[in-house]
């Protein structure tokens, strides 16, 4: 399944997200640009794959934050249900540079999108973060300080993206 997919999902539970937002920055005279996977008013978030190809991501949402003055966040999505090297490598750096960090699994992002409308019958949702336990156990994107402030957002709040 494509990374862009998966990204839309997750920040579709985040309730005030945007996929793909561009940062321009100069360099040596030109225009250059950074796409940050998924931002909210108060993060900038890089997901990646449970693979070697992840490891860039912790560097993508520490630039992204120099460039925003948002707080960084990485999230691997976890494909086998395991915490393997990866997962474990990105873990133990993302604790040591103090850089928030979730890993969810594959099918259960998939599954919490599915049944949202099930939720959304009790009470309308301003944000879809798992919080049970049952669902903390697939997906650790509990992000407390993330929903308070997306709830302390009036309703017509725009996250604001340079061109």
């Amino acid at each position: 399944m494509r990374e862009e997919f998966v990204v839309s999902l997750i920040c579709a539970l985040l309730g005030g997200a945007d996929t793909e937002v561009r940062h321009q920055f100069d360099n040596r005279g030109d225009s250059r640009h950074v796409e940050v996977d998924c931002e909210t008013p108060s993060h900038v978030i890089e997901f990646g794959y449970d693979k070697r190809s992840s490891q860039d991501s912790v560097h993508q949402a520490v630039f992204a934050s120099i460039l925003t003055g948002k707080t960084p966040m990485v999230v691997l999505i976890d494909t086998d249900g395991e915490e393997g090297r990866w997962e474990q490598e990105m873990r133990r750096v993302t604790s040591y540079l103090d850089i928030e960090y979730h890993r969810c699994h594959l099918d259960f992002i998939i599954r919490w999108r599915r049944t949202r409308f099930m939720r959304e019958q009790e009470t309308p949702l301003t944000n879809d973060l798992p919080s049970n336990a049952y669902a903390k156990t697939h997906c650790t994107l509990e992000l407390p300080n993330l929903a308070e402030k997306l709830e302390d957002l009036p309703s017509d709040a725009a996250i604001v993206t340079s061109d």
